[in-house]
């Protein structure tokens, strides 16, 4: 390039930086070079993999700013560096020299070309902020760091066979488990896979509440047009809690939408949730249906061997050095809860030897742990129960089945074990009372009220269902204590 065209090209670029928003300058227009201006014809190279979506994407806002600085009548054509791809943007171009203030109004009214864009392994950047040279820009959330166990090995595998036949096996794939136990990473692990096989591909990884903000702000900014084409022109969507579209009548609505869009053009989605689509029940039937119609694979709390050979994997990762690996042993059998407990157990056991001076024994581990993860007595609860660990418990002890515990069946043989699971949901969990209804059915909170206040007064009065209450409460490791009818509502 010589100077005179260097010169030229500088003033392009800063009418593009204005005219498009910063991001999408950094990761598409920023690496475009000049390569020639003669015979009012102006070569402009960009990186093969990206030539095409360039000229498709922002052919008419380089255009515009080439006309701007060069004039009207000067045609633009993309070439992709030595692979002799090349394409006009405008052979006959019309715009008058305020087209690059034209190209800043389409801008700002069309779909965020960051938002419907390609992420490529250089550039990526999804609605964490995650950016580095990864797709996801976390190294340890993938399919090479996942760990695989009994609790896992069927959410991974489908997981692993989406990333490599995107639309061609599980659609959608729905993952479900507690927090913590590694959906995040799953999601994460399929988007990092399909952009290393295929950097074209257009891949979007957001959250439920990131959706419902994103399309918020579009409704409020009348951009409901250029929000739906920034989802329905992907090739993959895959949305992490997606449990937080419940309640949302105008958002449930959109995603529906953009669901069916890109499920009847045989786009990939992967979701994932903290319970499964039938738990779903403040959700639309209409949308949860479509959830379940595709693979559902649950994630459970990792066990023994799983949290143990996790630990290794983050110690070696980390390059922990142990001289005692019963360390890992001493932790992973007290740390039960989630994969991120786990591993705040293990940076915290270390750091206090590394503050300390303290050797990293299984005795330090012991005692750092103590406050945090105290020794089970068989009285003493070890982490919150769900209301999920409750229902399962529940139709064990009472021997109904699930269907009938959160069925409309009124008879003594059910109700009685559904009251005292409502009871047992309300003293064990943090839920509030319309929670607690809508994982049993959808019911409102007063039918969970009331069951809670007849379960209190029949305990109190009869010995043997006092019994079976305090039975029910050791199986779920925790200690039962009386509640007081009195005790104040919590309805929110």
């Amino acid at each position: 390039m010589n100077d005179e065209l260097e010169h030229i090209w500088s003033r392009v670029q800063d009418e593009l930086a204005v005219a498009v928003d910063e991001s999408t300058y950094r990761i598409w227009l920023d690496a475009l070079r000049a390569r020639d201006l003669s015979k009012g014809r102006l070569v402009v190279e960009a990186p093969p993999q990206a030539r095409g979506w360039i000229h498709d994407r922002f052919g008419r806002v380089i255009q515009s700013c080439v006309a701007t600085i060069v004039g009207p009548d000067v045609i633009v054509e993309l070439v992709s560096g030595d692979s002799g791809d090349r394409a006009e943007i405008c052979a006959n171009p019309t715009q008058s020299s305020d087209g690059a203030g034209r190209a800043r109004r389409r801008a700002s009214s069309s779909p965020s070309a960051a938002s419907a864009a390609p992420h490529t392994g250089t550039h990526a950047e999804d609605d964490r902020g995650f950016r580095s040279s990864g797709p996801l820009g976390n190294p340890k959330l993938s399919f090479d760091q996942f760990v695989i166990g009994d609790s896992n090995r069927l959410a991974h595998a489908a997981a692993l066979t989406v990333a490599e036949l995107p639309a061609q096996a599980y659609n959608p794939l729905f993952i479900c488990g507690p927090p913590g136990v590694g959906k995040t990473h799953l999601l994460s692990s399929i988007a990092g896979l399909l952009l290393s096989h295929n950097p074209g591909l257009v891949v979007r990884c957001t959250t439920g509440e990131a959706f419902t903000n994103e399309f918020l702000g579009a409704l409020s900014g009348g951009r409901t047009d250029g929000f739906k084409a920034s989802f329905r022109l992907l090739d993959v969507l895959l949305v992490d809690d997606v449990q937080f579209l419940e309640r949302k009548t105008k958002t449930e609505e959109e995603f529906f939408h953009t669901f069916n869009a890109l499920y009847d053009s045989g786009r990939q989605i992967v979701l994932s949730s903290d319970r499964p689509p039938q738990d779903l029940q403040a959700l639309e039937d209409r949308l949860r249906e479509r959830f379940e119609a595709g693979l559902v694979a649950d994630i459970k709390p990792p066990e023994l061997a799983t949290r143990l050979a996790i630990l290794r994997k983050r110690a070696h990762h980390d390059r922990i050095e142990l001289a005692d690996p019963g360390v890992l042993e001493a932790i992973a059998e007290r740390v039960t809860l989630n994969v991120r407990a786990l591993e705040g157990a293990l940076i915290r056991v270390v750091a206090f030897s590394s503050l300390t001076g303290w050797p990293l024994t299984v005795e330090l581990a012991r005692e750092v742990l103590d406050g945090l993860y105290p020794v089970s007595t068989g009285h003493q609860r070890q982490g919150p129960t769900s209301v999920g660990e409750i229902q399962a418990a529940a139709c064990e002890h009472f021997g109904v089945s699930t269907e009938e515990l959160l069925s409309t069946t009124r008879t003594a043989r059910v109700a009685w074990p559904r009251q005292v699971a409502m009871y047992l949901s309300r003293e064990l969990t943090g839920e509030s009372l319309p929670s607690i209804g809508r994982h049993f059915g959808g019911r409102d909170h007063t039918t969970v009220l009331h069951a809670w206040r007849r379960t209190t007064a029949r305990i109190a009065a009869d010995e043997a269902s006092r019994e079976a209450v305090e039975k029910l409460c050791g199986q779920l490791g925790c200690e039962h204590r009386q509640s007081q009818p009195a005790r104040p509502d919590r309805a929110s």
